[in-house]
């Protein structure tokens, strides 16, 4: 690399790329208003499906309804944020990018190696919660069983490869694939209403001093939190997709607020209904297939309910389908601009698409869904899908409060950057937000059923803060976001001593 391609700005060293280095590493525009729903919606849509349930285990009904309202409210705040943040940023780098122009490259590479956490992480959630649908129905069907880590990697390939194939196919697929899961959640919901009972609701066991409506007290709203975030984890990955947005300074926001109320509509009654008929909330919180439960309960056993959680399955692969383009995208964002090995983010030369981050991606969180199945010794006889659940909630809440932090510092330091959307809910909004969001950090750590795996992520971030600090951040590369935060950072101070 010749000395005049290098610049020192700060603490980090830069590498002035060529074109040829963009070329390899281009993407294509495809994606409108619809398309963005569908990839927010379909991210977080297995959260009805799965994963939420877990939530009954710790808080009982009463536990996991109130710590979903404060998750609902931590949502909107920080959906509004991103939806002004997001259009005023327009590149692929979403949250790290906001993190790099609000506080510095160390800013932008904390909050781009959360959301990293999160999305390779929830991806092997989902493919656990695929593994135990697929598993049930096949055995109940044909009395088959094929073990799970055989349907992991199934998924892996599949989807995967569909999200190599081209942009095209993974919109097209992501907007059909959401509006076929909330089908199913609507003939659930339809179902399920004659069999609604609040004697299934409460049925959870209560603890010495505990009630039916809160069993474990108001330590179990604590412990339901990352939880109930799992019917909305997920939603805030739009902004990832904005250089392959045909308008994203229009079309993010409105994608970004639908979405968000798609989404609180489908918690509320997913919760009320799925808990509240049989088997009941006891069971259904410790269930991998809660959806299942619900259909034999409203169609009999047999085969007709079988068929119908085979289509179920559709829930979960959305979310799989649409959060393997969120990671790939963030691992593609991060290592064009130095953050990660650049090879990372090489593009398929005819398709454009990250094809390098989304294997590597899939390879990672398919061990790690591995080494918990297989790793009772570290982690207990707990469900697999919990424990990576909490992982992938620590990451996320991570990024939001690194979000919400970097939404203030823009509205602070950068007034003057064009703003096509504002947030009605301003500076409160996002502080709420970021609050609630760093209050359940502290409580992924009260379960001791989940904490080595919480501990695990503590040092993969550990991990990744020391490889940026001494090596990382001397190769970085004058990717779009960088040069962004760097001019306007100029700006910004020559403004300052001007009015000085």
């Amino acid at each position: 690399m010749n000395e005049p391609d290098r610049r020192k700005i700060g603490s980090v060293e830069y590498h002035v790329a060529d074109a040829q280095y963009f070329k390899k590493r281009g993407l294509k525009r495809y994606a409108g208003v619809w398309s963005l729903w569908a990839l927010g919606v379909g991210a977080v849509i297995s959260g009805d499906f799965f994963g939420w349930n877990f939530g009954l285990a710790a808080g009982g009904f009463g536990g996991l309804a109130i710590a979903t309202v404060i998750i609902a409210i931590m949502y909107v705040g920080m959906c509004y944020s991103i939806a002004e943040m997001s259009p005023a940023l327009p590149h692929t780098g979403g949250a790290y990018s906001f993190g790099r122009t609000a506080l510095g490259p160390w800013g932008g590479f904390v909050t781009g190696l959360a959301e990293n956490m999160e999305y390779v992480l929830t991806p092997a959630v989902i493919v656990v919660g695929i593994g135990g649908y697929m598993g049930t129905i096949f055995n109940e069907l044909f009395g088959v069983h094929i073990p799970m880590p055989v349907w992991w990697a199934v998924a892996y390939t599949l989807f995967v490869g569909l999200n190599i194939i081209g942009v095209e196919a993974t919109f097209k697929f992501s907007l059909v694939i959401t509006f076929l899961a909330l089908g199913i959640l609507a003939v659930f919901w339809i179902g399920a209403i004659p069999h609604f009972s609040w004697e299934m609701a409460l049925n959870v066991p209560p603890e010495e001093g505990g009630s039916r409506f809160l069993p474990f007290g108001w330590m179990g709203v604590a412990k339901a939190l990352p939880f109930a975030i799992w019917f909305y984890l997920a939603i805030e990955q739009l902004p990832l997709a904005a250089e392959e947005s045909h308008d994203p300074k229009r079309d993010m926001p409105r994608g970004l607020l639908w979405g968000i109320l798609t989404l609180i509509v489908a918690s509320v009654l997913t919760l009320l209904l799925n808990a509240g008929i049989a088997p009941g909330a006891a069971e259904v919180g410790t269930s991998d297939n809660p959806l299942f439960l619900a259909f034999q309960t409203i169609f009999g056993e047999g085969i007709g309910a079988s068929l119908l959680a085979l289509i179920a399955v559709a829930g979960l692969i959305a979310s799989f389908h649409t959060i393997i383009y969120a990671y790939g995208r963030n691992i593609y964002s991060l290592s064009r601009a130095g953050y990660f090995p650049q090879w990372l983010s090489v593009t398929h030369a005819t398709r454009k698409t990250p094809h390098v981050a989304l294997i590597a991606g899939a390879v990672v969180g398919y061990l790690v869904a591995l080494m918990i199945e297989f790793g009772d010794e570290f982690f207990g006889d707990v469900p697999v899908g919990a424990v990576l659940l909490n992982m992938a909630v620590f990451g996320a809440v991570i990024a939001y409060v690194m979000q919400m932090i970097s939404f203030v510092r823009l509205r602070n330091r950068f007034p003057d950057i064009e703003r096509p959307f504002v947030s009605p809910l301003g500076k409160a909004g996002a502080i709420i937000a970021g609050l609630i969001a760093a209050v359940t950090l502290v409580f992924l750590f009260l379960n001791p059923e989940y904490q080595v795996g919480v501990y695990g992520c503590a040092l993969w971030f550990a991990a990744g803060l020391a490889y940026f600090g001494f090596i990382g951040r001397k190769r970085l590369v004058y990717s779009p976001e960088e040069e962004f935060a760097v001019k306007h950072l100029g700006n910004s101070l020559k403004n300052t001593q001007d009015k000085a």
